[in-house]
C-alpha cells in the first residue's frame, strides 16, 4: 500500500483530523492511520469570487480549517500537534460553486443543476506539521487538490424528491452522497471516486510519501513572498470561539529580525501543491538593547490564577442580559445598556470592556456590540445558546466551588454548605421549583442542543427503527437524532416533572411526530421498548449501586442483539484528561467521570462485551501506554444502548476537559467520570458486548454496544 512506507514515521506523532466528516475517518481509518478528531470552528466565508479557480477555493478553506485546529490546541488545548489535516470538499457546475444545501430547496435547485450534466468534484487538502519554539506555534503547510469528474443522468421529479426527503443531501457538498443513496442518479465518474466521497485517498498518500521521503536538496525550488498563510491571532483568545473570527493575515515564513522587524521566506514544490514554513521566533534581544530574561512569565499559571475572572465576567454579564440587549440593536454605548438593566454605568463599562476583552464584544467608538459568537451561544434566543448552561453555572455550580477546600478535605459533596440542603433533597428541589426547573432544564437543553450532531453521527445508526432516550430531558438528542434518520422514532423517557414543561424547548418549524415524551422513572417504572436505548450523561452522576438497578433494567427488557449508546465525557486511562471532566468530579453527586476500560468493565458486566475501540484517537490520548485503538462504525442486529458522557484515557491524566468535570463532581454529586476501559467493564457486566467508543473532539464522547 502507498501509504505503508510513512505509516511507521507517523506511529509516534500526534495526528489530528480537522473535521467531523464520517466519510473521511472512515477513509483515512481503514488505511490504518491513526488519529484524533478535532472538527475546526473555522467559519467558511471566504469571498468565492476572490478565488482564481474553484480549486484554489477549496485548498484555502482547507488550509484555513486545519490552521485554526493546530492554533486552537496550541493556545488553548495546550498541547501542540505534529500533524493537522484539513480538507474541503466542493461541487462546481457551470462555474459555480455548490456547497452543503441549505434546506429542501436549496438541495433540490442544486440536483436540478446537476441533473443530466457532467460536474467537478474539488477536494482542497491540507497537511501541517506543527512544532512549538519558545512557546509559540511554528507550522509548515502543504496543500494540494484533487478533480474528479461526475455525470448525473437525467433525473425525474419523482426522483428528484425521493432523494431530497431521504435526508441524505443535507449535509453533503452539491447535495448527494455518492458512496449511498446519491449512487443511483450518477451515469459515470472519471478520476478518484474517494475524492468524491470527500478525500482523495491516493493523492493523499503519495503526498505523505513526498513529505517523507523528499527528493534531493538541488530539486526543491526556493521563492519568496511576501506574507505566509493566514493564521489564528495567539493574542485574542480569551474565549473557544474567537479562535475562528479572529484571523491575521500573514504568508511565507515570519521571524523577527534585531530591529523588531519581519522578513518572510517560503518554500514551495510540487505542481498542484505548495509547503510553506510558518512561525513566530522570539528574538533574543529586545529592543534596547537589553538581553532577554532568562526567567519566562508562567504565563499558563498566570491564566489558571485569573481564570475565575474571566468566568465571573461572563457569567454575570449573561444574568443581566447584556448579550440580549446588544443583539440587533448596533453598538451601545455603556450608559445606554446601565440604563436598561439598571446598573452602575461605571461598573458596567468595566465588565463591557472585560467582555471585550475576552473576544465576546466588540468595541469601536460607536459603543460596544455582540461578536457573532455572543450572538450564537451566548444570547437567551441564539441557535446554540448556552445561556440556560451559564446562568445554572454561576448558580448552583459556582457557590459549590467555593467549598472546594470542604470537599478536598471531607470528600463528600458541599450542597449542604451552598444552599443548606442534601444533595438528594437539592435534585428534588429542580422540579418543585418552577423557576429552578425551568433554569435547570434550559442548561441540560444547552448542552444537549450542542453536542447532538456530535452524539447523532458518531456512529451509523441507520438500521435502528425505534430508541428510546433514557433521562432525555427536553429532547433536544431525540429531534437531532430523527432529523439525521428519517425513519428513526424516539422515545424521550423523564420523570413527570420534566415531561410537563418539555413544550417550551420544541423545535419550530420541524415535524415532531416522530418523537414521543413519556414520563416515569427509570429507576423504578417499566422502560418503554424499542431498539436502541441511549443515556447521554446520565451514568456518571449516580453511584454504582443505582447503575447496577438502571443497566440491570436496560438489559433485561433488551434482547438479544439489542445495542446501548452512551454519551459521555470519556476519561484516559490515567484519569487526568480531559482536565474538564475531571474537575466536574469534584461537583458530582454520588457517580463518576470513567476511562474508556471502565467504562467497557461497567457495560460488559450487563452482557454488552466484545471491546472494539477507536483507533484514530489512540495517538493523542495514550500517547505513552502504547494502548491502541481500533475503529469500528457498523454493528450488526437490531436494538442497543447509547451513552454520552466523557471519556477519561485509563490513567485519568491527560484530558484536561474530563477532569475538570470530574473536580465538579466532588463539590456536587456523588458521582464520576470514567474512563474507557471502566465504561467498558460496567457495560460487560450487564451481558452488553461489542462495546465501541468515539472520541468526538467535542464536549461529549459516544459509546455503543450490543446486547448479547
Amino acid at each position: 500500500m502507498v501509504l505503508n512506507p510513512v505509516l511507521g514515521k507517523l506511529v509516534s506523532k500526534r495526528v489530528v483530523l480537522a473535521s467531523a466528516s464520517p466519510r473521511r475517518r472512515e477513509i483515512l481509518t481503514n488505511v490504518g492511520l491513526r488519529f484524533e478528531v478535532v472538527p475546526s470552528w473555522f467559519k467558511e466565508t471566504l469571498e468565492k469570487s476572490s478565488f482564481a479557480a474553484p480549486y484554489e477555493y477549496a485548498v484555502e478553506t482547507a488550509k484555513q480549517k486545519a490552521l485554526e485546529v493546530a492554533n486552537r490546541m496550541h493556545v488553548k488545548h495546550l498541547r501542540t500537534p505534529d500533524v493537522v489535516i484539513g480538507a474541503d470538499t466542493i461541487v462546481t457546475v457551470d462555474d459555480q460553486i455548490l456547497e452543503k444545501p441549505v434546506d429542501k430547496q436549496d438541495a433540490y435547485r442544486m440536483l436540478s443543476r446537476l441533473s443530466g450534466k457532467e460536474h467537478s468534484v474539488f477536494t482542497g487538502v491540507a497537511i501541517i506539521h506543527c512544532s512549538s519554539k519558545d512557546n509559540q506555534l511554528e507550522t509548515e503547510v502543504t496543500d494540494f487538490y484533487e478533480e474528479t469528474k461526475v455525470k448525473f443522468s437525467d433525473l425525474s421529479e419523482e426522483l428528484l424528491w425521493e432523494y431530497i426527503h431521504s435526508g441524505e443531501p443535507m449535509d453533503k457538498a452539491g447535495g448527494y452522497g455518492i458512496q449511498a443513496l446519491g449512487g443511483m442518479l450518477v451515469e459515470y465518474v472519471h478520476g478518484d471516486f474517494l475524492n468524491v466521497v470527500g478525500f482523495p485517498l491516493n493523492h493523499f498518500c503519495k503526498k505523505l510519501a513526498e513529505l517523507y521521503y523528499p527528493p534531493p536538496k538541488h530539486n526543491v525550488q526556493h521563492k519568496k513572498y511576501d506574507s505566509i498563510p493566514s493564521v489564528d491571532t495567539f493574542e485574542n483568545l480569551s474565549d473557544g470561539e474567537s479562535e475562528s473570527s479572529n484571523f491575521t493575515e500573514h504568508k511565507g515564513a515570519s521571524k523577527l529580525d534585531s530591529s523588531g522587524m519581519c522578513s518572510s521566506e517560503a518554500i514551495y514544490n510540487s505542481e498542484n501543491s505548495s509547503s510553506v514554513r510558518a512561525g513566530f521566533i522570539v528574538p533574543l534581544e529586545n529592543q534596547n538593547g537589553v538581553s532577554e530574561s532568562a526567567a519566562k512569565l508562567p504565563s499558563k499559571i498566570l491564566e489558571l490564577m485569573d481564570g475565575f475572572r474571566a468566568s465571573k465576567a461572563l457569567f454575570v454579564a449573561s444574568k443581566l442580559k447584556m448579550f440580549d440587549h446588544l443583539k440587533d440593536k448596533g453598538p451601545l454605548k455603556a450608559m445606554d445598556i446601565a440604563n436598561e438593566v439598571g446598573t452602575s454605568v461605571c461598573g458596567t463599562e468595566r465588565l463591557l470592556d472585560a467582555c471585550a476583552a475576552l473576544g465576546l464584544l466588540e468595541k469601536t467608538p460607536q459603543g460596544y456590540s455582540n461578536t457573532d459568537s455572543a450572538n450564537t451561544y451566548l444570547t437567551s434566543d441564539g441557535e446554540y445558546s448556552l445561556h440556560g448552561y451559564i446562568i445554572h453555572s454561576n448558580d448552583h455550580l459556582w457557590p459549590l466551588f467555593t467549598n472546594l477546600e470542604s470537599a478536598v478535605k471531607e470528600g463528600s459533596r458541599q450542597n449542604h454548605r451552598a444552599f443548606g440542603k442534601k444533595g438528594e433533597d437539592l435534585f428534588k428541589d429542580y422540579y418543585h421549583s418552577q423557576e429552578v426547573k425551568q433554569r435547570f432544564m434550559a442548561a441540560m437543553h444547552s448542552i444537549a442542543h450542542l453536542t447532538a450532531r456530535d452524539v447523532a453521527t458518531a456512529f451509523d445508526l441507520s438500521q435502528f427503527k425505534s430508541a428510546c432516550d433514557l433521562g432525555g430531558c427536553t429532547g433536544a438528542l431525540a429531534h437531532e437524532l430523527v432529523q439525521i434518520y428519517p425513519n428513526l422514532k424516539v422515545t424521550v423517557f423523564d420523570l413527570p416533572e420534566v415531561i410537563a414543561n418539555t413544550s417550551y424547548f420544541q423545535p419550530s418549524g420541524q415535524d415532531t411526530a416522530p418523537v414521543t415524551f413519556v414520563s416515569g422513572d427509570f429507576f423504578k417504572d417499566n422502560l418503554p421498548e424499542a431498539d436502541l436505548y441511549i443515556l447521554s450523561r446520565v451514568l456518571h452522576d449516580w453511584p454504582d449501586e443505582k447503575i447496577h438497578v438502571l443497566l440491570s433494567k436496560i438489559s433485561a427488557v433488551c434482547k438479544p442483539g439489542s445495542a446501548l449508546l452512551v454519551a459521555e465525557i470519556v476519561l484516559d486511562e490515567q484519569k487526568t484528561h480531559p482536565p474538564r471532566a475531571v474537575l466536574q468530579s469534584l461537583s458530582m453527586t454520588e457517580g463518576k467521570q470513567r476511562s474508556g476500560s471502565e467504562y467497557k468493565q461497567l457495560l460488559e458486566k450487563y452482557g454488552f462485551t466484545n471491546f472494539v475501540p477507536l483507533y484514530m484517537v489512540a495517538e493523542v490520548l495514550f500517547p505513552d501506554n502504547g494502548l491502541v485503538l481500533l475503529h469500528a462504525f457498523v454493528f450488526k442486529l437490531g436494538c442497543g444502548i447509547l451513552l454520552a458522557e466523557m471519556v477519561l484515557d485509563d490513567e485519568k491524566k491527560n484530558r484536561s476537559t474530563a477532569l475538570l468535570q470530574s473536580l465538579n463532581m466532588l463539590v456536587q454529586t456523588e458521582g464520576k467520570e470514567r474512563s474507557g476501559s471502566e465504561y467498558r467493564g460496567l457495560l460487560e457486566q450487564h451481558g452488553f458486548t461489542n462495546v465501541k467508543i468515539r472520541l468526538t473532539g467535542n464536549l461529549l464522547d459516544v459509546v455503543l454496544c450490543v446486547k448479547t
